[in-house]
């Protein structure tokens, strides 16, 4: 498998043009960052990054991939060559995954060679993008849930591939589990699932429905009640499954009058253990308005996976430091206008207060080696993730998915309460250039 050809013509004839001017050589740091957070939010999430290493380390150019490339003059001959025996041997520093950041956040560090960094680009970008698009949407749902358990159900609202990429996002973020298989079986991910509408519909009767249910998968499962009347559906729901029915699912209608209205029923015929669970196309808000009625539990689908109204997150790759002739580190950085950079590599800390993030201080600084010596000023934020060509195995599988979680619960925990408005406002902490 290689992920060589998931990117952009344009990376590989800068590579061409590069080697004939001989300066793909060149030394080079390209940070990813975003210049703002979308949609007036006050912080994003890091997700991707496990993902993303493990697709540098497949970046290879095999004789199919090479084949097409000449078939299509897409490059000349020599830089098919130096293709052939492309294999990224540079160095990756970044946010742990799980991370909040912030404007300017230094999101990752690339250095390598001018060539063997830039091709990197559109595959970085197209994981961290959306990735973190979907940690920063399910993090806000998260905190709107107030502990109540959510689970990811957005696969048919996604590609594929994003549908799997969605569900780790949305689980390192907090999300308690995900309807998706195959993110159960490469990321790890709880998986959960019973039945949908169309069950119900197949037998002759809603109480053959829920018989054949109970008997596959037992009493503790969860019955979906609004197919038809939602009343009547919870008084057989119980008759069939008995009070140690597990749950009951609330699909559509007004969730917070049904659900009121459903645990009343259900205390009343003795199922005070039977857990209320509401989808429907929720979203923060949507979740953050159910907190005062008697929900146990959400599923969210489309909203997560499309970022909740921001599908990306809005991150560059850019250049901002390169050898100069004299051997010496050299910082540059786009100067227009409406898309201004800061040159320069960034040591980024967070300072905390009382337990409390404040502020993120990025440092200027070309040696990577000096963080420790800002490590008084709060807390560092770059880790190292990749060292000439290795991941660092740490951040990558199913255990990577698991410590970003970790991180990100307390990495949000860390922020201060003006962070979780869901009103449009200003990031939750400054970012300071030193």
């Amino acid at each position: 498998m290689t992920s060589a050809l998931l990117t952009d013509r344009y990376e590989l004839t800068m590579v061409e043009a590069a080697l004939k001017a001989g300066t793909a050589n060149r030394r080079s740091i390209f940070e990813v960052f975003a210049r703002h957070l979308p949609n007036g939010r006050r912080y994003g999430v890091v997700a991707g990054t496990g993902r993303l290493l493990e697709l540098v380390e497949q970046f290879r150019f095999g004789d199919a991939e090479l084949d097409w490339l000449k078939a299509n003059s897409v490059v000349d001959t020599p830089t098919l060559d130096w293709l052939a025996n492309y294999r990224f041997n540079g160095n990756i520093w970044g946010y742990q995954e799980g991370e909040v950041y912030f404007p300017g956040s230094p999101i990752l560090i690339v250095e390598g060679t001018f060539a063997e960094a830039v091709v990197l680009e559109t595959l970085a970008l197209s994981v961290l993008n959306y990735d973190s698009a979907v940690a920063s949407a399910a993090s806000r749902m998260v905190c709107a849930a107030e502990g109540r358990p959510i689970a990811e159900m957005g696969s048919r609202r996604a590609s594929e591939e994003a549908a799997v990429a969605a569900a780790r996002a949305a689980f390192i973020a907090g999300f308690s589990s995900t309807s998706n298989l195959e993110a159960g079986r490469t990321w790890g991910v709880p998986t959960m699932g019973t039945a949908a509408h169309s069950f119900t519909l197949l037998h002759d009767s809603e109480e053959q429905a829920f018989r054949a249910q109970v008997d596959a998968l037992g009493p503790g499962t969860t019955l979906l009640v609004d197919t038809y009347d939602v009343t009547a559906a919870v008084k057989l729901a119980v008759k069939v499954a008995g009070t140690e029915l597990g749950a009951v699912r609330i699909d559509s209608g007004d969730l917070p009058g049904q659900a009121a209205s459903v645990r009343k029923l259900l205390d009343s015929l003795g199922a005070t253990k039977t857990k209320i669970t509401v989808t429907s196309d929720l979203d923060e808000y949507a979740i953050a308005s159910l907190r005062a009625a008697p929900v146990d539990a959400y599923g969210a689908g489309t909203s997560v996976v499309t970022g909740s109204g921001s599908p990306t997150a809005g991150m560059v790759y850019k250049l901002v430091a390169r050898v100069g002739d004299d051997g010496e580190w050299l910082s540059v950085a786009k100067k227009s206008k409406a898309k201004l950079s800061v040159g320069g590599r960034k040591v980024p800390i967070r300072q905390i207060n009382t337990g409390v993030a404040v502020a993120e201080v990025l440092h200027v600084d070309d040696d990577p080696d000096t963080q420790e010596s800002y490590a008084d000023k709060g807390r560092k934020l770059l880790v190292e993730l990749m060292t000439d060509g290795e991941a660092d195995g740490r951040y990558t599988g199913i255990e990577g998915t698991k410590l970003a979680r970790s991180h990100c619960a307390n990495a949000v925990a860390e922020l201060p309460i003006d962070a979780f408005r869901l009103t449009r406002g200003e990031p939750a902490i400054p970012t300071i250039y030193d």
